[in-house]
């Protein structure tokens, strides 16, 4: 009895190993890891750059609109330079010069001669009050495009941030020579005067700017900042609210009453410039 039942056990063997053993094999082929194995997942579409067409009607809308589309622009393709800089011009009319200016530089990384990314990085220093660092490229734009008069009259700015006074006054007039009735140049010459004690030449280059093609916001409110200053408050309410809200307008008005006024108590009135960020 206990042979048979040995005997039972080992055929049982013998019969279930060659199944196990096929069994075994087919659940170590190719075929069915690959069928065990997780799907990878599939990768997100590539962003779609716009059209021309598109690319045309965004600069039509607000500085906020412009700054989104351009950084999609630039998700889609890093080493479009055109929406790198047009993203760096959104982001400096937002205000936001310190991301304007790393876009104008990530562009100079790639294109270290681009002559309107050189200008840009110069306006972003510029406007965060870095003139200093704003000095090489403006010199290297105007090294690229000698008769262009914009590297000219940044530097000429430039140079005023960065006390040199003398400098900036010959920076001022060359641009001036080069672009003679140019609202910017007549009106970046008439706020040095200003700056320097001359409101008499300054008010004469600011009508000049103001009276010139192309001239905007920017002139008119210089203009009237100087008619304020010399204590023409009429005429510079009459220029501030062409352009500006009323609340803008009885802030900087009450910033000029204040700066005409020698009393101690005015001398903690707001400054000009931070009147200036909210416009």
């Amino acid at each position: 009895m206990l042979f048979q039942r040995a005997l039972i056990v080992t055929l049982f063997a013998f019969a279930a190993t060659p199944a196990l053993a096929a069994a075994t094999s087919a659940a170590t082929t190719p075929a069915a890891i690959t069928a065990a194995a997780p799907a990878k997942p599939t990768p997100p579409p590539k962003p779609v750059k716009a059209t021309p067409e598109q690319r045309a009607e965004i600069e039509r809308l607000d500085p906020l609109a412009r700054a989104a589309f351009w950084a999609r622009e630039v998700d889609a393709d890093q080493t479009d330079a055109d929406a790198r800089l047009k993203l760096a011009k959104a982001l400096r009319a937002l205000g936001r010069y310190e991301e304007a200016g790393e876009n104008a530089d990530q562009l100079l990384v790639m294109q270290p001669t681009n002559f309107e990314a050189l200008l840009e990085s110069a306006r972003d220093r510029i406007a965060q009050n870095q003139g200093f660092y704003a000095i090489d490229s403006v010199q290297r734009a105007a090294a690229l495009q000698p008769r262009d008069w914009r590297p000219v009259s940044l530097l000429a700015i430039a140079l005023e941030q960065s006390e040199r006074d003398s400098e900036a006054l010959a920076a001022h007039q060359k641009a001036l020579t080069m672009a003679p009735n140019n609202p910017a140049t007549l009106s970046n010459l008439g706020m040095y005067f200003a700056t320097h004690g001359d409101p008499v030449q300054a008010e004469a280059l600011l009508r000049r700017a103001v009276a010139a093609p192309g001239a905007g916001i920017q002139e008119r409110q210089n203009l009237a900042l100087v008619l304020g200053m010399e204590g023409r408050m009429d005429e510079a309410e009459r220029l501030q609210r062409q352009d500006l809200p009323p609340q803008t307008v009885s802030n900087n008005l009450a910033y000029l009453r204040a700066a005409a006024d020698p009393s101690p108590a005015a001398s903690r009135t707001r400054s000009w410039d931070s009147v200036k960020t909210a416009q």
